[in-house]
Parts: structure tokens; sequence; C-alpha cells
């Protein structure tokens, strides 16, 4: 990743991803955009002319490393902070894709108007802290994207599923201990689930793990061999640089 630059506006900062051929404008303080967006983007086999919805887009980063990835998709994001969704909109039309990234204000319990299910896939990365563990972050933005507020995993999971057309695939990245609660608001509803651990370094827990599964699919579960995103002395595996600085898939 480059160094930032704020370019002389104050509260934002401007970062590169994907080795320099993404430019993204983020909030200098709060919530900032690391790689679980584009492991999340890298999973989605979005063919040309399919419909994606990215739920919870921040400021684009996910969704704009897709459009980067298959340049001939259409996708949706609803946000629901304001100031976010504004760096999206600015983000997709720095990148050349303000006519492909279409960003929506509002909630999941409320979507807004013009949001319609039938999606050929949607994906999220909700925000990782139940209500109830730790302590929430000082910056109003950060403590939003991170901690669980009205809309618990469960909810995310069921808007997720609804907005999906039938066979469409769900994608979400999420910690590895809340697994169970992934798999939990699956179930009955979407099948074909694959289970793609994320190990920090070889012999480690992991820490994240993206679950990806099909609406309506009666296939079992799937438990991938996963990525390895360190070598034991902290630098990226191959593995790793291909999906962060290449725009590699991630391949199921």
């Amino acid at each position: 990743m480059a160094a930032p630059e704020n370019g002389g506006e104050a509260g934002v900062r401007q970062n590169s991803l994907l080795d320099g051929r993404l430019e993204l404008w983020q909030p200098e303080h709060g919530y900032r955009s690391a790689i679980d967006p584009v492991l999340l983007a890298a999973a989605v086999a979005a063919a040309p002319g399919d419909r994606v919805l990215d739920v919870g887009t921040g400021v684009g980063t996910a969704a704009l490393c897709l459009a980067l990835r298959q340049p001939e998709c259409q996708i949706s994001g609803l946000e629901i902070q304001p100031d976010l969704a504004a760096l999206a909109r600015r983000n997709a039309e720095g990148n050349g894709c303000g006519e492909r990234f279409v960003v929506l204000v509002g909630d999941l319990a409320e979507p807004p108007a013009g949001l319609d299910p039938g999606f050929d896939h949607v994906m999220a990365n909700p925000p990782h802290q139940a209500v109830a563990r730790g302590p929430a972050s000082p910056y109003p933005g950060k403590a939003l994207a991170n901690r669980e507020g009205a809309s618990g995993l469960a909810d995310w999971l069921d808007f997720c599923l609804t907005m999906a057309a039938p066979g469409g695939s769900v994608t979400m990245i999420h910690r590895a201990d809340r697994l169970d609660e992934v798999l939990a608001g699956l179930t009955g509803r979407a099948g074909a689930v694959v289970v793609i651990p994320l190990w920090p370094k070889a012999g480690e827990a992991a820490k994240r793990v993206v679950v990806q599964a099909r609406k309506g699919a009666k296939t079992p579960l799937r438990l991938t061999p996963g990525v390895v995103l360190h070598e034991a002395d902290g630098s990226a595996t191959a593995a790793a640089q291909a999906l962060l600085r290449d725009a590699a898939a991630l391949v199921a």
C-alpha cells in the first residue's frame, strides 16, 4: 500500500490498494479499510452482466476491488453513513466506475426505495464486534462500522439472503469465532456453503473466515484449505500478494 496523502483536504486521506491500481479517499480518523474488503471482493465470482450488492459498502473498497477485477458487472452499494457514502461515490468517479457503481444511503432495517431483491451476488463485511463485547471506538464512524448496533449478525444475514436472487450467492467475511452464528443464519435458506479460513501464519489459528453460500441450494458444506496470509517473518505469502496486489480471485 502506498503512503497516504491528504491532498491538503481536512478530514480525509487518500490511499492506494491493489498495487496502486485503486485509489481511495477515506476518513483521516475513524474507520479505515484494511485487507478484509479486498479479500471479500476476491471471493465473489461475478460474471459479465451480473448484478452485485455490497451491503455496508463504506467508502466502496470491496465494490471497487470487484469492479476492477470484473469490469463488466453492475454494483450497488448500501451505506448507512452519508459521509462514507459520499466518499464511495467520489472513489467510484475517481476510479472510472461512476456509471457501474451506484451508492445508496440507508439502513438495512429500512432499505431505501429502489433497492429491490434479485441480485446475482450479495457481499458484506458487517461489524465484527457484538454489542456486549469490548469498549466502542471513540470515533463514532469507526464504532458504527466495527460494532453491531440495532441490527445484529442475524439481521445482516437475513437481509443479504432476502436481496439475493434464487440461486444467487451470499458472501461474507467475519471473525472465525463467530462462524457458528454465520452458519446458523444460513441454515434452511442457503446451501453449497463454502468456508475459507484465513490463517495469519502457518500453524496459527484463523482469525477471519470467508463464508459463501447459494440461496436455496442443498449441496453440503465444504471446508477449504484456506489461505495463509503471512510468512514466519511477517512478509506476505505469494498467495496473499496475488490477492492483495494482483487482484487475483479467491477461488473457493
